[in-house]
């Protein structure tokens, strides 16, 4: 029963040494695959990366789209119509939620080219467009001391 033991034991080592001897034959053999060198070029610490080319133009235009939802919260503040109840105040929901689809549009934009400030600044967006529908939704809800009417009523 012990030389059955033996059979089934394998010299792995030698195994190992006959398929490392295979693999350098084959003609795009990577001597170094699989020894922990790194495949991806890293930066040195201390290096700066320098954004230019496409980098540039995608970095340029993750400030638009951030721009844009920085300029239409603002806007927001100087609504021109009053927002009091009816069809008016459902276009004032339609343009404050537009700021907050702007300020996630800049925050994934932002997020995937690991722009910091603007992503905080669309993070911003994000909440100021939250507060302007808060503020109108709230009081239609029940939230507030004093009620608020989603339809005008109509006139006498």
């Amino acid at each position: 029963m012990a030389s059955k033991e033996k059979e089934k034991e394998h010299d792995w080592d030698r195994e190992m040494r006959e398929v490392d001897k295979l693999l350098a034959r084959l003609p795009e053999a990577d001597p170094t695959l699989g020894r922990g060198v790194p495949t991806v070029p890293r930066a040195a610490p201390g290096e700066k990366t320098v954004v230019t080319g496409a980098g540039a133009v995608t970095a340029l235009a993750t400030w638009f789209r951030v721009g844009l939802g920085i300029v239409l919260g603002i806007g927001m503040l100087v609504w021109p119509y009053s927002h009091v109840c009816g069809a008016k105040l459902m276009f004032y929901l339609i343009g404050a939620s537009t700021v907050i689809v702007a300020g996630v549009w800049g925050g994934f934009s932002s997020w995937r080219r690991r722009l910091g400030i603007a992503h905080l600044l669309s993070l911003g967006v994000v909440l100021w467009g939250l507060a302007l529908v808060a503020g109108v939704v709230l009081p239609r809800m029940g939230y507030a001391s004093h009620p608020a009417i989603w339809f005008c009523p109509e006139p006498k």
